[in-house]
């Protein structure tokens, strides 16, 4: 049992860093804020999720299980947050700069 936890936690750890490296293609490659704040948060969503996956089976205890799930709950929420108070920030000020034009 215990090789297939371990494949169980590299095939979904490796998952993530996948999700992660996308994501930071994402920030570099696309041409502005609101796609590049829509592939990071997606993506880094999901490689979070994908890594906490694959180490909840490695976890010592349940109390240690839980704790990685509620970091993966308070990123969910925070990211979502920041998202959104950088889209309207980023949206805002492309507005001031079209009314000075």
């Amino acid at each position: 049992m215990s090789l297939l936890t371990d494949l169980v936690t590299i095939t979904c750890v490796l998952a993530g860093v996948v999700f992660f490296l996308a994501g930071t293609l994402g920030l570099l490659r696309f041409p502005d804020t609101l796609t590049r704040l829509h592939a990071l948060t997606k993506a880094d969503n999901v490689g979070l999720a994908l890594i906490v996956l694959g180490l909840l089976p490695q976890a010592g205890t349940f109390l240690d299980a839980l704790k990685m799930v509620a970091i993966w709950l308070l990123v969910q929420l925070a990211s979502g947050a920041v998202a959104q108070l950088l889209a309207e920030v980023a949206l805002r000020s492309a507005h001031a700069a079209e009314a000075k034009e």
